[in-house]
Parts: structure tokens; C-alpha cells; sequence
């Protein structure tokens, strides 16, 4: 195995080598793309950093220099030009997100990798089989927000684009030896159309376990939930950077009134009841009077449904077995259950709902309507 030598990027942060960046990605037909944001670190996430690869070179572009990356737009947009990504959804959700790019033509090297049968399909799994590199990913969970970028942490971004454009030439070819080119674009066009799902919801139901606790205790919940917002928003931090899941469910479970009986409830370390004792048990004392939060009664599917779904999903797992890959690269589970809920008796019907998966229309169509049409 050999350790990846690591390449010198060109830091862009002035207006000039962005515009010498813009030049040469005008110039490319392919070109590697990466991002690198600040969740872990930040109450609301940005990007960080932005990285692109050449055949020749490796640009490091810094997104909180003040630079207008606009013109960007244009190249993320040309069909002409195919950008290469790994994992592309997440970069194109953050991209689209902070700067409004719309994507067209793209390739993404572990969709590609999954659609093939791998069974490990991160980039670095991916470097080492077809290259015999090894790629340390120590980094990974770093600040990408702080300025200035430590030297190892440029290197180790950098790696993360420098050698997609070999690595996407491997994997194209063997879609192509497999006939599942035009698979793999179908999920590539799929992919360039993410968007950051709204999040409307309360914030209790950010904490894994709400639906344990009873209307009272979910007022509370609520309560302290608000309060680790406000606190997380002030400070510029993430939600479990201020207090754990773990932590507000354990109190609105006991509802403490007191500093002695919150220590009763292991929530808080002692650091973090010097810091949050008075808030939270304000906040515990505004859940208490707050009115009680009732869950929503979701009703049962209709039994019809369950049984066409159920019938898909075995199908589903058996052409899978068949094409040696995991289920969802045979239907994606959004079709699936669309296909299911519509209950389409003709392949017209069918076809239109399968719009935005032509490939797998054509390959399984008859068939899907067939697994509808059975009877239970």
C-alpha cells in the first residue's frame, strides 16, 4: 500500500488567482470538486472551503475571503463541462444552499462505485483498491471555518479532489463494461437536483426518544429544547456543543425543580451545571406551564397499499440479489413507495411516474406492474 504523496494546491483568496481559477476551469471538460463545511463547529452550517482538481493543477478556493464566486455559476450549470464529485449530494444540498448554484452534468464517484456492487464505497476504500493508496483521513472532523487553514489540513483537502478525475475514468469504465452507464447518469441527474429539506418541525423532535415521553414531559422538552437554541445561537455553536440529546431527555423525563433534584438526574457533568443549572430549570418550570404537546395520530396505511409495497420490496431484494448490488440502486425507495401509494395500472401510468428513472422504466417497467397487479 502506498501513501498518497500529497500535492501542492493553489490557495485562492484574492480576485486575481480566482480569476485565474475561472480560467482554467473554462478550459477543462472535467473537473473534480469538493467542499468542506463547518458543521461540526457552527450553530448554522457554511462552506468552508471549496476544492477543484484539474489535470494540472489543485485550487483550494476560500469561500469566506469576501470574493463574489457567482461567475462559478456558470461552469457548476454547463452540460458541457462534467463536474466530478464523491458523495455528491451533501456538496450540491451546501453549494446550492450558500450560493445558489444549479448543477447539470455531473459524476459521482461512489454512486458510480455503489451501482457497480462495491462493497465499501468511501473515497479512501475506493483509492486503495484502484490505486493501492492509502488516504488518512484525520482531518475529517476538523474546523474548517478557522483562519488561517494549517498546511496539513490544506493537503489533506486537496486529497479529496486531486484524484477524482482518475479515479471517476475507472469507474466509468466499468459502467460501461457493464452496461449501467446510462444507470448511473440516471442517479447522477437525480443527484443534481438536491435540496436542503425545510425543517419546520418543532425542535423536540430533534431529540431522538420524543415519542417516549408523555404530553407534559414533551412541553418541557420543548422548553429546553428553545433554551439550548438560544444558547447554541448566541455562542455560534452547534446544538450538541450546548447540551446532548441524551441530556434533555433525561430531564424532561424527571422534571426537576431543584438544583439537587437536576443533580439526581446524571444529566449534567459538573461543568455543565455551573454553566446551565438556572436556565434549565427555567426552562423545565415554562415546559411545566406551558400546555401539554400531543403527537399527531398518524393513521395506518391502507392495507392495500402495505400489501403492494410489501410485494415491491420483495421484488426489489431479489432483482438486487440478481444484479449483486444493494436494493435502492435497483428503485430508489421515493419511487418505490410513489409506485406503491399510486397503484398505476397501465405502463403509461406507470411511466409517468417513473419519469426521472427512464433507465429503470425501461429495463423493469412490465415487470414493477406485474408485482402490482398480483393479488395478496
Amino acid at each position: 500500500m502506498t501513501e498518497i504523496e500529497t500535492p501542492r494546491p493553489i490557495w485562492v483568496d484574492q480576485p486575481a488567482r480566482f480569476s485565474d481559477l475561472l480560467a482554467d476551469l473554462q478550459r477543462q471538460v472535467l473537473i473534480a470538486v469538493d467542499t468542506e463545511s463547518n458543521s461540526l463547529h457552527a450553530y448554522r452550517e457554511q462552506v468552508c472551503l471549496i476544492q477543484f482538481s484539474t489535470f494540472t493543477h489543485d485550487y483550494l478556493l476560500d469561500p469566506l475571503a469576501g470574493l463574489d464566486l457567482s461567475p462559478l455559476g456558470e461552469m457548476f450549470a454547463d452540460p458541457g463541462r462534467e463536474k466530478i464529485f464523491h458523495a455528491a449530494e451533501y456538496d450540491v444540498i451546501c453549494l446550492r444552499r450558500d450560493f445558489g448554484f444549479d448543477f447539470q452534468n455531473i459524476f459521482d464517484t461512489m454512486q458510480a462505485a455503489r451501482i457497480l456492487g462495491r462493497e465499501k464505497v468511501g473515497l479512501g476504500d475506493l483509492l486503495e483498491v484502484e490505486f493501492g493508496f492509502h488516504l488518512d483521513k484525520h482531518n475529517q472532523k476538523a474546523d474548517w471555518g478557522q483562519r488561517p487553514l494549517d498546511p496539513s489540513m490544506q493537503s489533506y483537502a486537496c486529497l479529496d479532489t486531486h484524484y477524482l478525475i482518475r479515479l471517476r475514468e475507472r469507474m466509468a469504465e466499468g459502467l460501461e463494461q457493464a452496461r449501467l452507464l446510462p444507470l448511473a447518469q440516471e442517479d447522477f441527474r437525480r443527484v443534481s437536483c438536491s435540496t436542503a429539506a425545510e425543517n419546520q418541525q418543532p425542535l423536540y423532535q430533534q431529540v431522538s426518544g420524543y415519542h417516549e415521553l408523555n404530553p407534559r414531559q414533551l412541553a418541557v422538552l420543548e422548553a429546553l429544547s428553545a433554551y439550548r437554541d438560544r444558547r447554541a445561537r448566541s455562542a455560534n455553536r452547534p446544538h450538541f456543543k450546548i447540551l446532548g440529546n441524551a441530556a434533555l431527555l433525561a430531564i424532561a423525563r424527571a422534571c426537576p425543580r431543584s438544583q439537587p433534584d437536576l443533580q439526581k438526574t446524571a444529566a449534567l457533568n459538573p461543568r455543565l451545571m455551573e454553566r446551565h443549572a438556572t436556565g434549565v430549570l427555567q426552562a423545565v418550570e415554562k415546559g411545566l406551564r406551558a400546555p401539554e404537546i400531543h403527537l399527531p395520530h398518524h393513521q395506518r396505511p391502507d392495507q392495500r397499499y402495505l400489501n403492494r409495497l410489501d410485494r415491491l420490496k420483495t421484488w426489489r431484494k431479489q432483482t438486487a440479489e440478481k444484479m449483486k448490488v444493494l436494493s435502492d440502486v435497483v428503485l430508489p425507495r421515493d419511487i418505490l413507495e410513489g409506485v406503491a401509494g399510486a397503484n398505476p395500472q397501465t405502463l403509461p401510468d406507470l411511466q409517468k411516474i417513473m419519469e426521472s428513472v427512464p433507465w429503470r422504466f425501461s429495463h423493469f417497467g412490465v415487470e414493477i406492474l406485474t408485482v402490482i397487479k398480483e393479488k395478496s
